[in-house]
């Protein structure tokens, strides 16, 4: 199963997530298909997501994770 998630990337401090589309069964930090945007929680822009591609990734079947669904919409 293909899913949305949040990688951890950055360092201490200076917290950054990258918005990934992966296979479930793969490392957090591993292998991903593609990046479709970006997090950052210490930032003023807090969310950068390539809209296009991240609804493409869900209309082929992949599932966001509870916590990007959490932060899209916060984002919003």
């Amino acid at each position: 199963m293909v899913v949305i998630r949040l990688a951890p990337a950055g360092k201490k401090g200076e917290e950054l997530y990258r918005v990934v589309v992966a296979d479930k069964d793969a490392a957090l930090t591993g292998r991903y298909l593609e990046r479709v945007g970006m997090y950052r929680p210490n930032s003023k822009q807090v969310l950068t997501l390539e809209k296009e591609r991240f609804d493409y990734w869900v209309s082929k079947g992949a599932q966001p994770s509870p916590r990007v669904l959490k932060v899209i919409s916060s984002a919003k």
